[in-house]
């Protein structure tokens, strides 16, 4: 904006369209929230979400689909032998002008001359350098075969130097000497490039005042120049490698006859040696497969194989596979020149969510430089997954959206003075009250200010100490209950963390052996086939956790599909035995005496229809002075979270 208050208005200069909506990051995060919950590691959560796309734009998957099908429309329609069928045309022009020529000379020449043209050799390269110093009698002849040597010389040079093109659609006998000129100059500033020579820049400075016209791409430096050439010789080396041994000896005898100089394949040769060794890294062993109708000479096959080498880059850039891809590394003028422009806006939609992801804090590296989510987008999802949860309470209670007072503590009966800060509800009655005192006597209407508004106190009466045993066995994962699971232990611990913040909430996961983690840990936790419920395990991590709050209301509980089947050994080994053995089933009740002894009701939350299961937790919640709850996979978090609030408020 200028001083005068004008704007001032310039052309788009590329980057994101800076009229387009904001990346949907709420939407994103739960698509990753739901693959993550799923099994899925936070990284090939978000890697998911890059491959699937968002509404509008398309994702990896599609980009890498459309170029996969180019490429095959590519193969389909050419095949490689255009050069080689037009030198056989020319050739049978030539030969068959010639004989025209001969047929009234009955003289020894024109005898012997027929002799050898008969006895020129099959193939098309062997022909043309039999016939290299062949004086012609025929015009015409001469000429079709002055064509060859010319329409040689081009496509050699075409096929490594695009821009020879057009200098060359006029050639003369002269610009032979040109185009081995530049070759010459070419080799001599390759050579010195690679010997690391200071004088470097300069020479290519010097070259390109010399020779510019045959590289229209304009490059910046010798490295560029490097690159550039050396992705066109691979091609062409590809090119080779898809010939047969007869077509690649073939091809080598026209080559020498290129421009009627075989010192231009020479000197090409050099050239190709030095950009190998330059540019190890370029794809020189591969082949083009072409099984198409149209016919290509060497420049244009040599084009389509880099076009084949350009999309098999930009195939292995969409995928990300390799370690430390990053979207920003696809080349979007690739992209736009093979897909088109929309494809470009679709690549930077996906770089832009990525990079928002990133610096909204929604993901994270963690220690060990995996990608997690972090605490804002657990967060997020726990108060998503509790806004269910409780949907479902308030559906079957009929109960309202409500704050309640005692989140924090009680009322006492007394009020203060409200402060910044706190979040206890008004006493109106005080507050008004108040407002009128101030405003009495003034003529004025009754207003509230803020120094008039008095809050209920309230006081902590109780809180809870809290283990929540989830089972994390095989079969969760087999029947489907491992996502109901973590959205259920997402939920409890958001409502715990935002409206019961003195509790002390412990998770604590159990398959062969249990574990003490973090709602980072279980949401990303991934399934594992490994046999064992060792409730014994839990129930003594869930113990160690009550007796570090003696002070605070014990509540245990427990979401599992199967009876204990592991149990642990003094050495911290655990055994496993299917049926479960005595010793398992004793040792685990052993633990349920324990928390009974601390107090602790201990509620299990049975999932499936499994006899020897509920005649086990029946026995629990004898023991204990628990209960057994049955709920459905769907109605296991609204279970978990109702019977939490029932032990609170006991």
């Amino acid at each position: 904006m200028a001083e005068s208050g004008s704007y001032r208005y310039g052309p788009w200069d590329g980057g994101r369209d800076p009229l387009a909506p904001p990346p949907d990051l709420r939407a994103a995060l739960d698509a990753i929230g739901r693959e993550v919950m799923a099994g899925s590691s936070p990284e090939s959560a978000l890697r998911e979400l890059l491959r699937q796309g968002m509404p509008g734009t398309r994702g990896l998957d599609e980009l890498t689909r459309q170029v996969w099908q180019r490429r095959a429309a590519l193969q389909r329609r050419h095949r490689l032998d255009g050069t080689v069928q037009e030198v056989r045309r020319l050739l049978d022009r030539a030969l068959e002008a010639e004989r025209r020529a001969l047929d009234s000379d009955s003289s020894e020449d024109g005898q012997f001359r027929r002799l050898r043209l008969d006895m020129v050799p099959s193939d098309a390269g062997g022909a043309v350098r039999e016939l290299a110093d062949y004086d012609w009698r025929s015009a015409e002849a001469a000429e079709a075969y002055q064509q060859i040597q010319q329409m040689l010389g081009q496509q050699m040079v075409e096929q490594r130097f695009k821009g020879m093109r057009e200098a060359l659609k006029q050639a003369r006998p002269e610009d032979s000497e040109r185009v081995r000129r530049m070759l010459a100059d070419l080799d001599d500033l390759l050579a010195a490039h690679a010997q690391g020579r200071a004088d470097t820049q300069q020479r290519f400075e010097r070259f390109m005042r010399e020779h510019g016209e045959f590289f229209p791409e304009n490059p910046k430096n010798t490295d560029e120049l490097v690159d550039m050439l050396a992705a066109r010789s691979a091609a062409a080396q590809r090119l080779l490698n898809s010939m047969t041994p007869e077509q690649r000896a073939e091809l080598a005898a026209l080559s020498q006859q290129a421009f009627g100089d075989p010192r231009l394949a020479e000197a090409l040769s050099g050239v190709d040696a030095k950009l190998r060794a330059l540019r190890p890294g370029e794809d020189w062993s591969g082949r083009g497969r072409f099984r198409g109708g149209e016919s290509m000479g060497l420049a244009e096959a040599t084009e389509a194989l880099q076009e084949l080498g350009e999309l098999d880059r930009l195939a292995e850039q969409l995928a990300q596979s390799h370690p430390g891809a990053r979207l920003e590394d696809i080349d979007t003028e690739l992209l736009e020149r093979h897909l088109g422009e929309q494809s470009t806006v679709d690549a930077r939609a996906l770089a832009e969510l990525e990079r928002q992801l990133r610096a909204q804090g929604m993901v994270e590296r963690g220690p060990d430089g995996d990608l997690r989510l972090s605490p804002k987008a657990l967060r997020r999802l726990g108060e998503d997954t509790l806004r269910d949860v409780l949907g479902q309470l308030r559906a079957t209670r009929g109960e309202r959206d409500s704050h309640r007072a005692g989140a924090a503590g009680e009322p006492t009966g007394s009020t203060r003075p409200w402060r910044f800060g706190d979040t206890e509800p008004w006493d109106a009655a005080r507050t008004v009250g108040n407002a009128v005192l101030r405003t009495a006597g003034t003529g004025g209407a009754l207003s509230i200010d803020v120094t008039d508004v008095e809050i209920t106190e309230t006081e902590q009466r109780s809180r809870a100490v809290v283990a929540l045993c989830v089972d994390t066995s095989w079969s969760m994962v087999q029947d489907g209950r491992w996502v109901p699971m973590k959205r259920t232990a997402l939920a409890l611990h958001h409502l715990v963390r935002t409206r019961f913040r003195t509790d002390e909430l412990q998770l604590i996961t159990f398959g062969r052996h249990a574990a003490s983690v973090d709602i980072g840990e279980l949401t990303s936790l991934e399934g594992a086939h490994e046999q064992g419920t060792n409730l014994h395990h839990a129930l003594l991590l869930a113990g160690r956790h009550l007796r570090r709050h003696p002070d605070a209301h014990p509540v245990v509980l427990v979401v599992t599909d199967g009876e204990p089947t592991a149990h642990l050994e003094p050495d911290g080994e655990a055994v496993f035995d299917y049926p479960p053995r005595r010793e398992t089933i004793a040792k685990t009740l052993v633990e349920v005496d324990a928390l009974t002894r601390l107090g602790a009701g201990i509620t299990v939350f049975m999932l499936g229809e499994n006899p020897r299961l509920a005649a086990f937790v029946d026995t629990v919640a004898r023991r204990s002075g628990g209960r057994v709850l049955a709920p459905t996979v769907d109605g296991l978090g609204a279970a978990v979270v109702a019977d939490y609030l029932r032990n609170r408020r006991s």
